[in-house]
């Protein structure tokens, strides 16, 4: 009957510890439903979004008279001389693609989470898939495309194209569980899909450490268990 109740008590412990360990396991990985993927290009993200973007070289008036810039907004050169005048368009346009439903442990994530959260980071991508057009009038210059025949001298009207990934930092303390969903904890710190931190957001508040309630139940069963036996003796 002892041995019994000694194996009883120490199931019942251990279930208690695996409950509290669990808890502190780190959240998995963000998934998306599917790739997200620039079409034109072929282009792939390492993970939740996407964004192409595209600066082309331009005359901008200067204080000695025009210097050539890159820039991803169109200078009007209307008022330009003849020989300091613009495209009058770009022949392509900067976009951004993010993932429409993420899911973290098999729950969905809440969609105020990449928002306040993601961060932008540049990266290279493989251009294997890069269409014969395309490949025809880019080639790899630096961690992106470039137009120009040759990159060491670019000529105005020649286009540089750069891709960013959006990624989320590691979730553990800035995410709760609710309604089936992970929403942003209160303590989570805030910032926007820029990778910009937010200035007037509150320091993160430390998550509460869970030894303290794994020890209490511990000692609640231990307290139990005694006075089961203290009553069968």
């Amino acid at each position: 009957m002892r041995r019994a109740a000694w194996l009883a008590a120490t199931a019942c412990l251990s279930l208690l510890a695996a409950g509290a360990f669990a808890q502190d396991a780190p959240l998995g990985a963000p998934q998306p439903d599917r790739t997200v993927r620039d079409p034109e290009f072929g282009v792939r993200a390492r993970h939740l979004g996407l964004e192409r973007r595209v600066t082309m070289l331009q005359w901008q008036r200067a204080a000695s008279g025009y210097a050539r810039v890159w820039s991803e907004d169109l200078v009007d050169s209307s008022g330009f001389d003849a020989s300091h005048r613009n495209p009058a368009a770009f022949p392509l346009q900067s976009k951004r693609w993010v993932a429409r439903s993420v899911t973290v442990d098999g729950k969905p994530l809440d969609a105020t989470v990449l928002p306040a959260l993601g961060i932008w980071r540049d990266f290279r991508p493989s251009f294997n898939a890069l269409p014969a057009n395309l490949a025809a009038t880019f080639q790899p210059e630096g961690d992106g495309l470039g137009s120009a025949d040759n990159p060491l001298d670019p000529q105005v009207g020649d286009l540089r194209i750069r891709w960013r990934d959006l990624d989320l930092p590691p979730l553990d303390d800035r995410l709760v569980l609710r309604d089936g969903r992970w929403q942003l904890s209160p303590a989570a710190p805030a910032g926007d899909v820029q990778g910009r931190a937010d200035p007037s957001a509150a320091p993160p508040v430390p998550a509460p450490a869970r030894w303290p309630w794994l020890f209490a139940v511990l000692l609640l069963a231990l307290v139990a268990v005694g006075l089961w036996w203290k009553r069968r003796a």
